[in-house]
């Protein structure tokens, strides 16, 4: 049997489970969670960025424990990548949990990072610059994808 691929969630996928622009593929994805497609990969970045949404938010973050769910942490390690990112100016300090789901995802070697954030993450150029930083300190490159380009299932 084939390993189930690893998707670290970012908050965005899983606010968009409730916005009309991003609920199919959103849904959908929860969806291949739920029927073992997927494994979810969540961390207290997402934890802490999920307790000042919405409560039908914060109940669907519950949900992917349901889900085999697992959970990482931040490390010095972490840091000291999410510092790299800001440092080469990939990102500003501003939007260091941006930085910081992409040096989990890195770290923890994920097999995609999913997100719907198409400023900070999910940018062609922001993609090759992360891999850049990550293949010179001896990472492997990230995936990072959109849900609707990953989700097998679409919930209408």
């Amino acid at each position: 049997m084939m390993k189930k691929r690893r998707v670290y969630t970012d908050t965005s996928v899983i606010g968009g489970c409730f916005d009309p622009e991003f609920a199919t593929w959103s849904n959908g994805l929860f969806k291949d969670f739920e029927n073992g497609v997927y494994q979810p990969v969540l961390s207290e970045v997402v934890a802490h960025e999920i307790k000042s949404a919405p409560k039908h938010v914060i109940n669907k973050f519950g949900e992917l424990a349901n889900y085999d769910a697992e959970y990482v942490y931040i490390t010095n390690i972490v840091m000291e990548l999410t510092e790299l990112y800001i440092g080469r100016k990939i990102l500003t300090e501003k939007y260091y949990n941006d930085a910081s789901h992409i040096a989990l995802a890195t770290v923890y070697e994920v097999d995609i990072l999913a997100s719907w954030n198409f400023r900070h993450i999910v940018r062609f150029d922001k993609i090759q610059l992360f891999n850049a930083v990550n293949l010179e300190q001896g990472y492997k490159m990230i995936s990072i994808y959109s849900p609707n380009l990953i989700t097998t299932t679409l919930i209408a």
